[in-house]
C-alpha cells in the first residue's frame, strides 16, 4: 500500500502529460489507422518515455541525493508547473481543438516509421521539459524507495496511451476528432494536474514544519 501512493502519482503525471493534440500522438494514430507497423511503433514510444522518465528521475536523484535543499525547491517549482498546466488545461477545454491523423502519403517500411517517431519524439524540446525535468524531478523527490513503484507507474501510463491510440485507433479516431472529447480530456488533466500540485505543496510543507 505504502508504494501505491508513487506508483498512482507517476501514473497520473505521465499520463496527464502525454494526453495531448501533438505530433508524436498524430502519427501514432495514423499508423493505427492505416494498421502499418502499429506494434513496433507503440513499443518505440512507450521504451522512449520509460528510459526518458528513469533516466530524469535516476539523474535528478542522484543530484538531490547530494543536496537535499535541492527537493523543496524541484518540488516547490514542479508544483507551480503542475498548477500552470492544469490551469492551462482548463483554459484549453474552454475552446478544444481536435486531433485528426492524416492518412494519405505513400506506405512506410518500418525502419521508415521508426525514422519518423523518434524524430517525432526526440526532436520535441518538450519532451525534455516534460517528461526529464518534470516527471524526473517529482520522481526523485519520491520518499526513499518509492522511486522504482513511480517510474513503474509512468512508464505504465505511456505504454498503456500509446496500446490504446496505435490500437484502437479505428474507434478512437472518429472520438478524438470531436472537440467535446477533448474538451473533456481537458478538463480531467486539469483536475488531475491540480490535484498533484497540491500533493507536493502539501509534501514540502509538512516536511518544512
Amino acid at each position: 500500500m505504502s508504494h501505491f501512493a508513487p506508483f498512482l502519482t507517476g501514473f497520473g503525471l505521465s499520463l496527464g502529460l502525454i494526453v495531448a493534440i501533438g505530433a508524436q500522438n498524430a502519427f501514432v494514430l495514423r499508423q493505427g489507422l492505416r494498421r502499418e507497423h502499429v506494434g513496433a511503433v507503440v513499443a518505440f514510444c512507450a521504451l522512449a518515455d520509460l528510459a526518458l522518465i528513469a533516466a530524469g528521475v535516476a539523474g535528478l536523484g542522484a543530484g538531490l541525493g547530494r543536496a537535499p535543499a535541492l527537493v523543496t525547491g524541484l518540488s516547490l517549482g514542479g508544483a507551480a508547473f503542475l498548477g500552470w498546466y492544469g490551469l492551462s488545461a482548463l483554459r484549453r477545454a474552454l475552446h478544444p481543438a481536435r486531433l485528426v491523423a492524416e492518412t494519405g502519403g505513400e506506405a512506410l517500411t518500418r525502419a521508415g516509421a521508426l525514422a519518423r517517431v523518434a524524430a517525432f519524439t526526440f526532436l520535441n524540446p518538450h519532451v525534455y521539459l516534460d517528461t526529464v525535468l518534470l516527471v524526473g524531478s517529482v520522481g526523485a523527490a519520491q520518499p526513499a524507495g518509492a522511486q522504482g513503484p513511480f517510474v513503474a507507474g509512468a512508464g505504465l501510463a505511456s505504454l498503456v496511451w500509446f496500446v490504446a491510440l496505435g490500437f484502437g485507433a479505428r474507434l478512437l479516431a472518429p472520438l478524438f476528432a470531436r472537440p467535446s472529447a477533448w474538451r473533456v480530456l481537458d478538463l480531467l488533466v486539469g483536475a488531475v494536474m491540480i490535484l498533484l500540485a497540491g500533493g507536493l505543496l502539501a509534501r514540502v510543507l509538512s516536511t518544512a514544519a
